[in-house]
């Protein structure tokens, strides 16, 4: 992917469409776009100034293909760092298709998935993690992972790296130069202040690592496992929440053979809400694996929502059901004691069908108990306020730096342990040359999050996941 060749791709979404823009980067990239382009003005692409907009036609030898707007970037003032053209063609997929072969007939390549970006870290116009929001940025779906990829795209990230990498740099210098000068038993770098500077490290450090279980919930959305009996109401819940028919509702037992899932934003949080089998005894081979898949789900869930019945714990004298009521204590109570860290919501559905006296029995025995009917939708707004009473977004709001990427999430615990071996060192009064070593690490780290420090495989592994044209 590192060359410097001419590279091309749309750099919009495929298919048809009002326009597209096809982008054209490198350092030929208005040399080869110019003879194919007539502006109306008159003005070739070579004398084009950056920045600016010409209309004119693209052309194929005397055959026109379309009536296009293009724009220039030259230079390091473009996006990759490089000459850039951007062709504003109309959005047909057979005009975009004819455009991008004729350039590439005349000398580009097809760009690799995150090309453009991985030019704009190379010419030095982002770093690492920068680059990374980009992509963060293109598939944010909520407003909580947007404003954390702005953060970050825009260097929030980066600078308190920075900043702590830079200050430890300048006490690894003095540490070197003391070195260099061990026979003469000079101290350039002052044990307190570097102290007083570890200390600080390690508190960053921590805090960074601590918001990444916040991060990584707003960036993937938070999995949300409905749990419950058969024909209690699971189905209808989901399509309540998604305020569409995503699920199959029957009165027949056993319906959901399978889990279902799709995710909503509500307070600008992901939730992706899975709708599972329902659990009981069964001897349908079918749906024992759905029920089988059920805990599978409730594993990978961060809330359990339990759903019950709540007619059925009633007789036709509107007396509790001991057995029944029974039963569903202990089900609530084995589901707390084998995931006590999820959080847990309990629903009463077909609240409806109840009188106030058996409400208040059952509140009596649940205090958080949510009284709903999912078939009438009432209830919903309730459980989505109760949802996000479970989601710490108070660094959010304030808008603290918060650690989504799991690469610099394990690049950040590799550079606290280091801080805490130098830490340990100072304690033991270790000599210069033994602290140095654990610096070299620390910094090593750093430099991997920001890019300061990488190789050709990482970029890969991290360019591959871009779309094509980004």
């Amino acid at each position: 992917m590192i060359n410097n060749d001419t590279i091309i791709a749309l750099a919009t979404a495929s298919g048809n469409g009002a326009i597209a823009v096809i982008r054209v980067s490198g350092n030929e990239a208005l040399e080869l776009c110019s003879p194919l382009f007539e502006a109306k003005s008159g003005i070739s692409i070579l004398d084009q100034k950056s920045h600016t907009l010409q209309l004119g036609t693209i052309q194929d030898g005397q055959r026109i293909l379309d009536e296009v707007l293009v724009s220039v970037f030259r230079g390091y003032k473009s996006y990759t760092g490089e000459p850039t053209v951007e062709i504003s063609c109309h959005g047909s997929s057979f005009i975009q298709k004819e455009i991008i072969q004729l350039l590439i007939k005349k000398g580009c390549r097809t760009a690799q998935p995150g090309e453009f970006t991985l030019r704009a870290f190379l010419n030095g116009k982002m770093d690492l993690s920068q680059a990374e929001a980009v992509a963060d940025l293109v598939s944010s779906d909520n407003a909580a992972s947007h404003q954390l990829a702005m953060q970050q795209m825009r260097g929030g990230f980066t600078n308190q790296i920075q900043e702590l990498r830079q200050e430890l740099l300048d006490f690894a210098s003095l540490m070197e130069l003391e070195l260099d000068f061990s026979e003469e038993d000079v101290e350039f770098a002052n044990r307190e202040q570097f102290q007083a500077l570890v200390l600080k490290i390690q508190k960053v450090l921590s805090r960074l690592i601590d918001s990444f279980a916040v991060g990584n919930v707003i960036k993937n959305g938070i999995p949300v496992a409905i749990v419950g009996e058969p024909n209690v109401g699971k189905s209808t819940l989901l399509n309540a929440l998604l305020n569409e028919e995503r699920a199959i509702v029957s009165e027949i037992a056993g319906t959901t053979r399978d889990t279902i899932e799709d995710e909503i934003s509500m307070g600008g949080i992901g939730f992706r809400f899975i709708d599972t089998a329902g659990i009981r005894e069964t001897q349908d081979t079918i749906e024992g694996l759905g029920i089988q898949r059920t805990f599978e789900k409730i594993k990978q869930s961060q809330v359990i929502i339990k759903l019950i019945d709540s007619p059925k714990l009633f007789d036709d004298q509107q007396k509790l059901r001991t057995t029944e009521w029974k039963r569903i204590k202990a089900d609530i109570h084995q589901l707390e004691t084998d995931f006590p860290e999820r959080s847990f919501l309990l629903l009463a559905n077909k609240a409806d069908l109840l009188s106030p006296e058996n409400k208040d029995l059952l509140t009596k025995e649940f205090e958080d108990l949510l009284f709903i009917s999912a078939k009438d939708k009432t209830g919903i707004e309730e459980i989505q306020t109760r949802l996000l009473s479970f989601v710490d977004d108070g660094a959010l709001r304030n808008n603290d730096t918060i650690v989504t990427n799991s690469r610099h999430y394990n690049a950040l615990l590799l550079a606290l342990e280091e801080i805490n071996k130098v830490q340990e060192g100072l304690n033991e009064n270790l000599t210069t040359d033994l602290l140095a070593i654990d610096i070299r690490q620390a910094l090593y780290h750093f430099g991997e999050i920001t890019g300061e420090v990488t190789n050709d495989e990482l970029l890969g592994n991290i360019f591959a996941n871009f779309c094509i044209g980004k």
